[in-house]
């Protein structure tokens, strides 16, 4: 039976004991007609009017995982849901989802949303990059290890970045997010190889890096003369 108000299901039983049909009981009260009856049919089996107990969906993490996904995401405003729920550990799961993660975050108050862009005022630039490592024809030999990385200018600047904060939270120092007042401020892309008694020359990579040229313009040129 759908959920009334108590003190509608007694008002409903009081107009059904003075003679109402239940057709009027559920025009005056805007409901269906099948949930009057039910109602009707509850008090004669039990003698109340209560709803019978309901289990509902057993909950997949306990109330400290609940206060570990909180503050995890308390103390990293930027922290994927995904990457929360790859660490906790379900009830029946190695893992939990990301959308459960999500509604632990929203029972806290707590919601993804765009942070709020002012400019950048430190200069800091962040980096990230792949490594990659080389043997010799000989495989004993000399190694190299080679790192291609980018640095941009200004963090966040593909839009897609989202913070969990509460309502009335959007203009504090944990959930805004710096970026430069003239643009991206661009980016530069670098090769560097490192063994143990040789380096090679910084590279500077012009455009877009595909196989091909990492094939042709890193391996051929860099690599394998370091080799």
């Amino acid at each position: 039976m759908p959920r009334v108000p108590a003190h509608l299901c007694e008002r409903a039983l009081g107009m059904l004991q003075g003679g109402m049909r239940s057709a009027d009981v559920a025009r005056a009260l805007n409901c269906n007609v099948r949930t009057v009856r039910r109602l009707r049919q509850c008090y004669r089996e039990t003698g109340r009017t209560a709803d019978r107990p309901r289990s509902g969906r057993p909950r997949v993490t306990t109330p400290a995982q609940d206060r570990y996904i909180r503050t995890s995401h308390l103390q990293d405003r930027y922290r994927m849901a995904t990457t929360t729920g790859r660490v906790t550990s379900g009830t029946h799961n190695p893992s939990i989802s990301a959308q459960t993660v999500l509604t632990r975050l929203r029972e806290a108050g707590l919601r993804a949303c765009r942070p709020v862009v002012r400019q950048d005022l430190t200069g800091n630039n962040v980096a990230y990059g792949h490594k990659h490592t080389f043997a010799g024809p000989d495989r004993t030999g000399k190694k190299c290890s080679s790192v291609t990385s980018r640095g941009l200018v200004s963090p966040g600047g593909d839009g897609r970045i989202r913070v969990y904060r509460q309502r009335n939270a959007r203009y504090t120092e944990a959930c805004t997010l710096e970026r430069d007042r003239f643009g991206g401020g661009g980016s530069v892309m670098v090769w560097g190889g490192v063994s143990q008694h040789h380096r090679t020359e910084l590279v500077v990579i012009a455009g877009n890096l595909n196989a091909v040229r990492y094939r042709e313009d890193i391996l051929l040129h860099h690599v394998v003369p370091s080799l």
